[in-house]
C-alpha cells in the first residue's frame, strides 16, 4: 500500500500508520465511486460506507468531497510523478523526445486504468484553489523540476512557461481524445504527439 502524499485539503494529516491505512482506503472508495456514480452522486456517506470507516473518519480528513477530490487529484500527481519518473530511467538521458513519451505515455495509462482519474486527473475536471494552484500549472511546475536534470536544462520560468503550454495542449487534446473514444482515439493521440515534438524543437533541440 502507497503512502498517501500531504494534501492541503486535510484537515488533519495522519500520523500513525493506521490513521495513514485509513485515509487511504478513504481515498480508493473516493476513486472507485467516482466511476461509478459520478462527481455529481458521490457523498461522504457513500465513500465511508465503500471504505469500511465511520463518516467520523471522514470528516476528520475531509470537511467535504470538494475536499477529497481534490486530495485524491494530488494523489495523481505524486503517482504520475513516480511513475514517469520510472519510465525515465530506461531512456537515455537528455534524449527530450523520450521523457516526452514517457509524460505523454503514461498519462495515457492513467487516464485509461486509474480508478476515478478520467474524472478528476489532477483536478482539471473539478478544478480547485488560485490561479497558481491550477491543475496545469501544477503538473507543469512538477515537470519542469523532473526534466530539468534530465535534459540538463536550467528550471527557469522560461522553461516553465514551455511546458504550461504543453501540458496544456496536450491536455484539451487527450480531452478531445477521449471524448471520440473511451479508450482514447489513436489518430488524435498521434496528432497530439506531432503536435507536441514540433512545438518542443523548437526550444529543445
Amino acid at each position: 500500500m502507497k503512502p498517501v502524499p500531504h494534501a492541503t485539503t486535510l484537515r488533519r494529516a495522519p500520523v500513525q500508520r493506521r490513521s495513514a491505512e485509513r485515509l487511504t482506503r478513504i481515498l480508493d472508495a473516493c476513486a472507485e465511486l467516482l466511476d461509478e456514480v459520478g462527481y455529481d452522486d458521490l457523498s461522504t456517506r457513500a465513500v465511508a460506507l465503500r471504505a469500511g470507516v465511520p463518516i467520523g473518519s471522514v470528516y476528520r480528513f475531509f470537511g467535504n468531497k470538494r475536499q477529497m477530490a481534490d486530495a485524491l487529484a494530488q494523489r495523481n500527481l505524486e503517482w504520475y510523478t513516480e511513475r514517469v519518473t520510472e519510465r525515465l530511467k530506461k531512456a537515455q538521458q537528455g534524449d527530450w523526445r523520450a521523457a516526452m513519451d514517457a509524460v505523454l505515455d503514461e498519462y495515457l495509462a492513467m487516464k485509461r486504468t486509474a480508478p476515478g482519474f478520467s474524472l478528476v486527473d489532477f483536478g482539471n475536471q473539478i478544478p480547485v484553489g488560485a490561479r497558481r494552484c491550477e491543475p496545469n500549472t501544477r503538473v507543469a511546475d512538477r515537470l519542469t523540476k523532473l526534466l530539468s536534470g534530465y535534459l540538463d536544462r536550467t528550471p527557469d520560468e522560461a522553461l516553465g512557461r514551455v511546458f504550461l503550454v504543453a501540458v496544456e495542449s496536450a491536455d484539451a487534446l487527450v480531452q478531445l481524445a477521449f471524448r471520440a473514444d473511451p479508450e482514447g482515439d489513436e489518430a488524435i493521440i498521434a496528432e497530439t504527439r506531432e503536435l507536441l515534438r514540433a512545438y518542443l524543437a523548437r526550444v529543445l533541440d
